[in-house]
């Protein structure tokens, strides 16, 4: 990993460590699980048909011992960094690295695949893991589990866990405004918000049966800012796309919403949002407020 953690993962990792600390207490943590896209994506892509990987420099080469892992960063994720924070591994390993097996996946798993999103349809753009398929392996996690530690400890681990979810920019990105899946025919651009914010409602609910409890569900970041939508908006000078970003805005307050109400819903379920918009819009705003 890098001698020093940058800016903006500090404050992501602090965002991520204050939704945590209204779960549960650090010390009761035995596990980090985690479900969604390239965000969050440990190496999953590596094990799949698909032209999305990460397995190549520069991708990886400030993580431990220089090398590509399948992340698409350079280093390691947040989700790697929060589970070192609880006295967890210092990272999540992806469920489908042949490197690991049960006895490291007890403490913390990675089931995301980059470019899958809430819409199946989104998955099939480049050939990645739909999310119905994460939550078929998280099934399977859980059979290995009660062989592994017996019933009773695998209810306590699932139960216990803190459960991170980063999903939903290709869905919009290379879905609905790339043009290729035909959702943009099929629904206004509200309605499609609405379509996945019942996927998302459906997801949640489907690993609470599975087991899960304490559950962190990251909103969108500020879509139009991304790299690739500035350098490509070359009509504005490489500026953010607000359209995107008003998007993101508009999901993020229905998928805020569907949250309070699935949280109130479900008995035992505590279930938080983390606001991923404002915060590191604000590092894009006023990159030298953190040493940029």
């Amino acid at each position: 990993m890098a001698n020093a953690m940058s800016p903006h993962l500090l404050l992501l990792l602090l965002l991520l460590l204050l939704s945590i600390s209204s779960l549960v207490p650090a010390s009761r943590i035995p596990a980090v699980i985690v479900f969604g896209d390239s965000t969050v994506d440990s190496g999953n892509n590596n094990q799949i048909l698909t032209v999305l990987k990460s397995n190549f420099q520069p991708y990886g080469r400030d993580f431990i011992g220089g090398r590509p892992t399948g992340r698409f960063c350079n280093g390691r994720l947040p989700t790697d960094l929060i589970s070192e924070a609880l006295g967890l591994p210092p990272s999540v390993p992806a469920y489908l690295d042949p490197a690991y097996s049960i006895r490291d996946f007890a403490h913390g798993v990675c089931f995301a695949s980059a470019g899958t999103g809430l819409d199946n349809a989104t998955s099939d753009v480049l050939n990645v893991i739909p999310l119905w398929k994460e939550v078929e392996y998280f099934k399977d996690y859980k059979k290995k589990l009660r062989r592994y530690v017996g019933r009773a400890k695998a209810k306590y681990i699932l139960k216990e866990a803190v459960y991170i979810i980063s999903i939903g920019t290709n869905d919009f990105l290379e879905n609905y405004y790339l043009l290729v899946t035909g959702r943009f025919l099929q629904f206004s651009i509200g309605e499609f918000e609405d379509f996945l914010i019942d996927r998302a409602a459906d997801f949640l609910t489907r690993i609470y049966r599975v087991g899960a409890r304490k559950i962190s569900f990251a909103s969108l970041s500020a879509i139009g800012c991304l790299p690739l939508e500035r350098t490509t908006n070359i009509q504005q000078g490489g500026a953010c796309v607000e359209k995107y970003s008003k998007v993101a805005r508009d999901f993020n307050a229905k998928l805020q919403a569907m949250i309070g109400r699935l949280d109130a819903s479900l008995p035992g379920l505590k279930l938080r949002y983390l606001d991923a918009y404002d915060p590191l819009l604000n590092i894009i705003q006023n990159p030298s407020s953190y040493g940029a």
